[in-house]
């Protein structure tokens, strides 16, 4: 291991290289999550337009329930990710353990598009989109952490809440990549969408994988993580120890996040079916408001990851989550206005309140937890809400609207979820 590289104390080179070093480390964490959440999100919109037909037999509403139900598989898969490369990151680095989810999620997502459909291998085709689904999840579950250190670690100042926030504008640029890339192919390949157009997406990410590999493998380990193990001298059980000793701080990391989850994969997920169809406004505006909240999204993120240096990640986590608990009902009202002005400001609206909680998220879980397990127990309660919150949210949504015929439903809900989010932040991180 490089020390001089990480820019320590009493290093020659640290003070030239210390601005150096923060910027690789920034780029690198944006441009791998990016990477990664391109992947998730790109099978995410399959799931709502493609693989009912593709991958399931089942028709209707029993076809799109089987095809949302491997978006859960991915979130049910995310804590594993995160036990895994979280033990992996305290043990042997954030970087090298970086360099594992993404080539772990690259693989699988060009898997996915390579997957011969149903009608060739019948319903072996669905379990092994589902196989593939759960390693795309391991590999997501072991990403966020690292990415976060990665860059949050690299930063010896007074804005770890801005740098830790950085790696999150990976979700939206993910998003705003995978939105394009869906629309291109839909406009290209028309009418064969279904038969090899929806495939492309999903082939691409092999180069992505590829450019995203040489950013990361460029940069140096953090100066945290040298400075944590400097100063422990056995071997350790870093995930076993974050359980044993910090479980509290874990339980509370998950249950700070259902409100910020749910409304995020309703936005990207649920609202593409919701208003391509059951609003009738067509399946190209629902992508084109998204890509413009996704836009927006770039520049709040951190907006209100700096914010959180100001006056607390805690407080402006509280204000996110009730704000997100009061915006539910009149989001669903804006859409069922059929209006195309009004359901853009409406999701626009709901993106930059998900933000306040998202910018200011990073820091607020990876600074609750010691440095010598951060990676083990920051993961683990971020990943943790995918299986209670990310995961259902899709299922649930799409439940409660074909049960109760009503988008105030599924509003219930995400108020329900924010009222959560905003109890747990009130006992997470108190001394902030």
């Amino acid at each position: 291991m490089n020390i001089q590289s990480a820019g320590l104390p009493g290093v020659s080179a640290g003070a030239t290289s210390s601005g150096s070093v923060q910027r690789r480390a920034a780029i690198a964490s944006v441009i791998g999550t990016t990477i990664e959440w391109y992947d998730f999100f790109i099978y995410g919109t399959a799931a709502a337009l493609v693989f009912p037909s593709v991958f399931f037999s089942h028709s209707g509403s029993a076809g799109l329930m089987a095809s949302f139900a491997t978006i859960f598989v991915g979130f049910l898969s995310r804590p594993l990710g995160a036990a895994i490369f979280g033990h992996m990151g305290d043990r042997v680095g954030r970087k090298s353990t970086l360099v594992a989810t993404l080539m772990l999620m690259g693989i699988a997502t060009v898997l996915v598009g390579l997957l011969p459909a149903a009608k060739t291998l019948g319903p072996v085709a669905g379990w092994l989109l589902v196989a593939l689904r759960f390693v795309q999840g391991v590999g997501v579950g072991g990403e966020w952490g690292g990415a976060v250190l990665l860059s949050m670690e690299s930063h010896r100042g007074s804005h770890r809440g801005f740098m830790a926030s950085l790696p999150h504008i990976g979700v939206p640029l993910g998003l705003v990549i995978s939105v394009l890339a869906w629309s291109a192919c839909s406009h290209l390949s028309g009418a064969h969408l279904l038969e090899y157009g929806w495939r492309i997406p999903f082939l691409a990410s092999g180069a992505l994988l590829v450019i995203g590999l040489v950013i990361r493998m460029g940069v140096p380990e953090t100066h945290d993580f040298i400075e944590a193990n400097r100063n422990v001298k056995e071997r350790r059980t870093p995930l076993v120890e974050a359980i044993r000793t910090e479980w509290r701080t874990i339980l509370l990391a998950a249950l700070i996040r259902p409100g910020e989850q749910a409304s995020f994969y309703m936005l990207s997920t649920f609202v593409v079916l919701y208003g391509s169809t059951t609003l009738g406004m067509g399946r190209e505006f629902i992508l084109n408001a998204v890509l413009i909240a996704a836009l927006v999204s770039c520049f709040t993120v951190p907006l209100f990851g700096y914010l959180s240096d100001r006056i607390g990640r805690r407080t402006t986590y509280l204000v996110g989550a009730i704000a997100m608990m009061l915006f539910a009902f009149p989001y669903f009202a804006m859409l069922e206005t059929r209006m195309p002005l009004l359901i853009i400001v409406g999701i626009v609206m709901l993106m930059v309140i998900h933000d306040i909680m998202y910018g200011s998220q990073a820091a607020y879980i990876a600074e609750s937890f010691p440095a010598h397990i951060r990676y083990s127990g920051a993961s683990l309660g971020y990943q943790g809400a995918s299986i209670i919150a990310g995961g259902p949210a899709p299922l649930i949504s799409l439940w409660l609207f074909q049960t109760f015929h009503s988008g105030y439903a599924v509003a219930a809900f995400l108020a329900f979820m924010s009222m959560v989010s905003a109890c747990a932040a009130f006992f997470l991180g108190r001394k902030r």
